[in-house]
């Protein structure tokens, strides 16, 4: 159930991100970066899911763009210390406000029961190790919590 509204959220997404000169994967970067959670490119790579042989033309867009800056470690000239800018911020900032406008809109249709509880479960997956998620074995072990909140 959750494909459809999955591709249809990030098909309402893709004209927010046209219109600030960003793709899905350049978001997600900015995203990784402002929130401080990462400063190599190999790094980045593993926080957002990305393969980091292919990332590296998206950094570069994104560094022409003047949304991030890549400098040399001091202390591995292999590697390349990430920030974002300023204007990566602003950025980032816009698009994620339109993006929930419209999530706001969409979650507006259910009850104020649905709508926690959805967000509730959510919020407990994405907290979820990747690794909970991609491999059927944690899965399987793992016992299913219930929450006080989670209808019965």
């Amino acid at each position: 159930m959750l494909h459809p509204v999955l591709q249809w959220l990030v098909a309402a997404e893709l004209p927010v991100l046209a219109t600030h000169g960003v793709s899905m994967w350049g978001y997600a970067v900015l995203g990784a970066l402002d929130d401080g959670s990462v400063r190599t490119q190999a790094a980045l790579a593993e926080a957002i899911g990305a393969d980091k042989t292919r990332i590296i033309g998206i950094l570069g867009k994104l560094e022409a763009s003047g949304l991030i800056t890549r400098e040399p470690d001091p202390h591995d000239r292999r590697a390349r210390i990430l920030a974002i800018t300023d204007k990566g911020r602003e950025v980032r900032g816009s698009v994620r406000a339109e993006i929930q406008a419209n999530e706001e809109r969409l979650l507006a249709r259910l009850p104020a029961a649905d709508r926690y509880g959805f967000l509730r479960a959510l919020q407990v997956l994405s907290q979820l190790p990747r690794e909970e998620i991609t491999e059927k074995t944690s899965l399987d072990r793992r016992p299913a919590r219930r929450s006080s909140t989670a209808p019965s």
